[in-house]
């Protein structure tokens, strides 16, 4: 039986757990083989499992994107083991709030680094090969911080504004090589983003707020990618 992305290889960063995993997961069952990049090498390996034992192809990468040698390195295996990088989901993140009065500025450091550089480092090193096969297309994960700020968000509204920006200049930049540029950016989602926030009041605050909504699950928005939708057709051959 042929699915729609037969043939087709993505890397998805974040991919231990949330919305990176459900999008791992997705992308496997429509027939691509997913390199799997994050921190967490049991989480990694666990879900690499789950896609072989189900038929699919896997390759997990245990990489700290906030290195630019670990980026780079996660993108060349992926192309070296696979043949090709078709797809890239730029999905790490961290969600570090809290007032910028008084803030460790350590987090704002970390959310940077992760955000908004692994990503750019990410796409640095996928870029060159994208243009040599002909085409690619690249998913930026955002969030509606990245459109609306709002207090005690301050850093991370400027991660994601920032991924916004990027991602629109890029498109201008390459789609006449055939690289598509995708935002996507999700409200309120019940992931584990949460459980890193180091100020407990804020801490406490975003748990409560999650329990007070209908959060959208990672499953949501992974079918971005293969149903419906705008963005989805695109991911197709």
């Amino acid at each position: 039986m042929a699915h729609k992305l037969d043939g087709k290889v993505a890397l998805i960063t974040g991919a231990s757990s949330g919305i990176g995993e459900a999008t791992a997961l997705a992308l496997a069952a429509e027939g691509a083989k997913v390199a799997l990049a994050a921190r967490r090498a049991e989480r990694l390996q666990k879900l690499e499992k789950q896609i072989t034992d189900g038929g699919g192809k896997a390759l997990s990468l245990v990489t700290d994107i906030a290195d630019e040698a670990q980026a780079t390195e996660m993108v060349h295996k992926t192309n070296s083991n696979f043949g090709s990088v078709d797809i890239l989901v730029n999905n790490a993140g961290v969600m570090l709030v809290g007032p910028v009065e008084g803030a460790d500025t350590s987090d704002w450091q970390r959310m940077i680094n992760i955000n908004l550089m692994g990503l750019m480092y990410a796409t640095h090193a996928a870029l060159p090969l994208m243009k040599a096969q002909g085409g690619g297309h690249i998913v930026n994960i955002s969030s509606v911080a990245g459109r609306v700020a709002v207090p005690n968000y301050a850093v991370y509204n400027a991660t994601k504004f920032g991924v916004g920006a990027f991602s629109e200049a890029l498109r201008k930049e390459v789609y006449k090589d055939k690289i598509r540029v995708t935002v996507i950016e999700p409200g309120g989602v019940a992931t584990e983003l949460a459980d890193q926030i180091t100020n407990p009041e804020f801490k406490q605050l975003t748990d409560q707020f999650y329990e007070s909504l209908t959060a959208l699950e990672s499953e949501d928005i992974a079918a971005a990618f293969t149903e419906g939708g705008r963005s989805a057709p695109s991911l197709m051959p």
